[in-house]
């Protein structure tokens, strides 16, 4: 006991040393930045915790509740999440967000590629970069009600169809195709969004590192692989995370394309995660279900933050300086 009454002070006294030198070793500007940390960050905590932080605790403890808005809640614990993964249309709601978040990534990242490297060379890069862009300034709604014009069984592609021969068009908009169609649209409206920011990113590399590649004989190809892909890597990497959470927040386009169907809800088969939340919290016909809908939620939340956590290990690279 005598021995360690002495060694307890002896390892405090070491530590305090220890921790004074690594403060003194620091330059006065670092001192100074450490000092004013908290002050400048806490306003910026303090409001993402109450903006954020306190909404999404509510919401996962009132995925334990049934709940409908109005009533008292009664406890269910994790019943709601079970009854959640045993409904058909929450699990097809489910594949299609994984859908729309790999296949529709899939292709809006190959078509942003692929205008990148053509428009490149071009002169007016800047204005075609605009004319991509475009679309992003247009909401989403819009584009529903557009596609419901172009492509209602009397409207100008089936008109086409009809000169060019084709007696039977297909039904564009039945609730069969309904989802490829949203999913078409979606990469539509988005793939000028990230041509522009991965376009922002390849201006960046300097010309005479492919003036270099083409002199070793690289083609258009091994040129975008060695120089591009590297360089541009981090843009395309935060690109990738955009993506991943406005992707699953995909809600309001859903509900137009399902306005052209003359019901109350789109398609059970078109839903993705939020229409799924939309239509369990406020269903036009039957009783509010609000801890079901958080429970959704929840599931999604979940999902995006994984697959973020994900993206950022898997496609960590280090900074290449040029």
């Amino acid at each position: 006991m005598a021995a360690l009454s002495t060694a307890f002070p002896r390892a405090r006294r070491a530590r305090g040393e220890a921790s004074r030198a690594k403060t003194n070793s620091r330059s006065p500007l670092e001192r100074q930045h450490r000092r004013m940390f908290w002050p400048f960050a806490a306003p910026a905590v303090i409001f993402y915790t109450v903006i954020f932080l306190v909404p999404i605790g509510y919401a996962a403890w009132t995925s334990f509740y049934k709940w409908d808005g109005v009533s008292d809640k009664k406890w269910r614990g994790w019943k709601n999440y079970q009854v959640l993964f045993d409904d058909p249309a929450f699990r097809s709601s489910l594949t299609n967000t994984l859908k729309i978040l790999f296949v529709g990534g899939a292709c809006t990242f190959v078509i942003a590629f692929g205008l990148t490297m053509a428009l490149r060379e071009m002169r007016a890069r800047l204005f075609a970069r605009s004319v991509i862009f475009f679309p992003c300034l247009v909401n989403a709604m819009v584009f529903g009600i557009l596609a419901g014009f172009l492509f209602s069984p009397d409207g100008p592609v089936n008109q086409v169809l009809h000169d060019v021969g084709v007696s039977t068009p297909p039904k564009w908009l039945s609730t069969d195709n309904q989802f490829p169609m949203i999913l078409g649209t979606i990469i539509w409206t988005a793939t000028g969004y990230y041509t522009a920011i991965i376009m922002a990113g390849v201006d960046q590399i300097p010309t005479y590192l492919y003036e270099a590649a083409e002199l070793d004989g690289c083609n258009a190809f091994q040129r975008f692989r060695h120089v591009t892909l590297p360089l541009a890597w981090e843009v395309i990497s935060v690109c990738a995370v955009l993506w991943t959470v406005s992707s699953l927040q995909i809600f309001e386009l859903i509900l137009a394309f399902g306005g052209t169907q003359n019901s109350a809800a789109p398609p059970v088969n078109s839903w993705n995660t939020a229409m799924y939340v939309y239509e369990t919290a406020f269903p036009p016909r039957s009783t509010p279900q609000l801890g079901m809908a958080t429970a959704a939620a929840m599931v999604a939340l979940v999902l995006i933050g994984f697959i973020t956590l994900v993206l950022r290990r898997v496609m960590r690279r280090a900074a290449i300086e040029y």
